[in-house]
């Protein structure tokens, strides 16, 4: 089927249906696929539509000529009246990932920090590119979800990525390009063997598509049913949760009176819920032989490199893989004076206020500390003086995050414990002035 601008409206009212009062925000990397959407899209508009308009370039610096593709994009939304912002990236080599990933991962991020609240962010992905996907994921062994391939909508930062063009074919879109004599750059890396999707382009598509001349339509067709099921499997996953999740946790007990294909399935959604990307199938199905069957004064833990999934008092936690604590820390009251513990751990400092819990007038000097053991205090007067970690134990806090908790010191003696307790001899009348202890990004304790 042609591609034109009206075919484009009705691509962008699948998206949103109120897409003639959007805002659209066009990622164009100088290429054909790119410049092909931002040429419809703006002919839509000179057409009378009022939506909102804009384009952005990323430049990830990986090649030399990548200025001068910035410079094509400038003057192509120029003579469109498009408005057009370059972000620019500059990308190192990360040990134990490859160049497309990492470039794939750092665009996205820059994107999503750019992109607007309630904004459209529109990219070029077309039928052969959903191809390409769903054979690189099925190699790698990828799951449903996986298999599903790219979606045709996605949340994305404080908007949403839409892909308008995965039914267009490539053929759809060069043809586009010859009838308007669109000019656009042609990056080497796209057809660079040494990367899996130009090893594709160059080695098999052809093969594949001599074979079987619609691969790409039927195989889009599939990995639609595959997200059907996925999310299907997902809406399992939320109805599962709301009998086993307990807040944040899940419980032990509940899991285990599920199948254990479902134990997989909500293990999947509720990772994903935690913003962390689910383990593979080995260290997904350690949880279930290791974690679920412990004994129940255990404390095992599955880490994988994007997370960790642990056991308290029958409940599991995930988590993003947590840092050492760092070591003892100068600490100085006000907004500026506070203590960054880690990735993950927030920033903990003392603010001065007009109803505080800690005297000001506190001996110097003023430091923060980790547990080495032994620490106790006085919870509040009248009450008797208890070690810390029976107060540790007694709240619940979770036995990982015990030696993460910053304990304040002044002139040697312990003043409180994070946020949570203040030594009685130095808590502030109730009411008056005086510090608070304030733990920005403050991970889960309990």
């Amino acid at each position: 089927m042609a591609f034109g601008a009206e075919r484009l409206a009705g691509l962008l009212a699948a998206l949103e249906p109120a897409w003639r009062t959007a805002s659209w925000c066009v990622a164009v990397s100088g290429g054909i696929d790119s410049v092909v959407l931002l040429h419809a899209i703006s002919a839509l508009r000179a057409g009378g539509q009022p939506f909102g308009l804009r384009a952005v370039h990323v430049d990830h610096g990986l090649q030399a000529q990548s200025p001068d593709w910035a410079g094509d994009c400038a003057r192509l939304c120029e003579q469109l009246g498009v408005t057009f912002e370059v972000l620019h990236l500059r990308l190192g080599a990360a040990a134990g990932e490859s160049v497309e990933a990492q470039a794939r991962a750092a665009r996205y991020a820059a994107l999503s920090r750019h992109l607007r609240a309630g904004e459209w962010l529109l990219t070029a992905h077309h039928e052969d590119d959903q191809l390409e996907t769903v054979l690189i994921q099925l190699l790698r062994g990828a799951g449903v979800s996986g298999l599903a391939g790219m979606p045709a909508s996605a949340p994305l930062g404080a908007g949403r990525h839409g892909r308008p063009l995965l039914g267009v074919d490539r053929a759809a879109i060069a043809a586009y390009a010859a009838a308007h004599g669109l000019v656009f750059q042609r990056d080497p890396m796209n057809e660079d063997p040494r990367f899996d999707r130009g090893w594709l382009r160059s080695e098999v598509l052809p093969r594949l598509r001599s074979r079987w001349p619609a691969a790409a339509a039927t195989v889009s067709r599939s990995a639609a049913h595959l997200a059907q099921a996925a999310r299907l499997l997902s809406e399992v996953a939320r109805a599962d949760a709301q009998v086993v999740a307990d807040g944040h946790r899940l419980s032990v007990a509940g899991l285990q009176g599920l199948s254990r294909d479902r134990q997989a399935n909500l293990l999947r959604g509720w990772l994903r819920e935690s913003r962390l990307r689910p383990p593979p199938a080995a260290r997904l199905a350690a949880v279930l032989d290791e974690l679920l069957p412990g004994r129940a004064d255990a404390q095992p833990l599955v880490r994988w490199p994007d997370g960790e999934i642990r056991r308290y008092r029958g409940r599991l936690y995930a988590m993003p893989p947590l840092p050492a604590a760092p070591g003892d820390a100068a600490l100085a009251p006000g907004t500026e004076g506070g203590v960054d513990l880690g990735v993950g751990c927030g920033r903990f400092s003392l603010v001065p206020g007009d109803t505080g819990r800690i005297l000001t007038t506190l001996p110097a000097p003023l430091e923060l500390r980790f547990r080495s053991g032994g620490e106790s205090l006085r919870p509040g007067p009248g009450r008797p003086r208890k070690r810390l970690k029976d107060l540790c134990q007694e709240a619940g806090i979770v036995p990982w995050m015990r030696r993460r908790l910053p304990l304040v010191y002044a002139g040697g003696r312990l003043v409180a414990v994070a946020d949570l307790w203040v030594e009685a001899e130095f808590q502030a009348p109730t009411g008056a002035p005086g510090l608070v202890p304030v733990w920005d990004g403050r991970p889960e304790l309990f």
